[in-house]
């Protein structure tokens, strides 16, 4: 009977860039789950300390190690930021796999359901990190001391309706609003989409608007994870906005502590929808 336990409670964590892996790591073991760590070859941090290191492509070789172990449940977690092609070099089994995924390429949510439908069909399964961790995400509510004013509330409406709407066309799931939509998320990613709001507001007095990233309708979020950190908060100061929004349980929070405190010292607020 422990066996069983044992082999259910066996995990993969592949791990990307950033600090998001070591924390994925350490609230997976405290939840009691033994995890082996992949990092993914010049993305994951050096403090990470992986069991194995395996280039991005190489899914036959972690297929293999997971096997050798009776793992059978991965999740991926942490950024890889820009892919070049000589990073991939796929081999056969993911030849096979990418062969599917690019059959399917409606959108990004398309082709990442493919994704995990094809590691599947050859007996993984593929967990959503912060469903096991929940402590790494927000409950529903205002996070921070600063509570929005009730000039936010239209700005806020705004910001979510317009971030459902874009991620219900699979573009994107963050947007800036200060009366008007003045910032939307594309191809280039959250970071720099907030990189272009703040070259527009330099010379803005005072502080409007808001910051949103919500989840896509229909967003699987074993492979795709929206996270917020300390540098999101930073870009909100320098954006001269009032708040963040997200959503409770499927956002991850990268170092909660930190975010909830550089919120308050920068006067931001942080509201977690469900």
């Amino acid at each position: 009977m422990k066996k069983n336990i044992n082999i259910d409670k066996k995990i993969a964590l592949v791990a990307g860039g950033l600090d998001l892996p070591l924390l994925a790591r350490d609230a997976l073991r405290k939840n009691g789950w033994d995890v082996f760590v992949i990092g993914i070859k010049n993305f994951y941090s050096p403090k990470l300390n992986p069991d194995i290191v395996v280039r991005l492509g190489a899914g036959g070789t972690f297929a293999r190690e997971l096997k050798k172990r009776d793992i059978k449940t991965m999740a991926f977690v942490g950024a890889l930021g820009h892919i070049n092609l000589s990073d991939i070099r796929p081999d056969l089994w993911s030849i096979s796999v990418l062969l599917s995924v690019a059959k399917n390429q409606k959108g990004y949510d398309s082709m990442a359901t493919t994704f995990i439908k094809e590691i599947e069909k050859r007996g993984f399964k593929i967990a959503a990190a912060q469903e096991l961790a929940p402590e790494l995400t927000f409950a529903v509510g205002i996070q921070t001391k600063k509570k929005p004013l009730k000039k936010d509330a239209a700005d806020i409406k705004r910001a979510i309706q317009v971030s459902k709407i874009m991620g219900k066309e699979d573009i994107g799931a963050s947007v800036v609003v200060d009366k008007q939509v003045i910032g939307v998320e594309a191809a280039e990613g959250t970071a720099k989409m907030l990189d272009r709001v703040i070259s527009l507001r330099t010379k803005k007095r005072g502080t409007s608007g808001v910051f949103a990233k919500m989840t896509k309708p229909g967003q699987d979020l074993r492979i795709d994870i929206p996270a917020i950190g300390v540098d999101t908060v930073m870009a909100i100061k320098a954006a001269k906005l009032n708040g963040i929004i997200v959503n409770a349980k499927t956002c991850f929070v990268v170092d909660k502590p930190a975010v909830i405190a550089a919120a308050n010292k920068a006067s931001i607020f942080i509201i977690a929808e469900k």
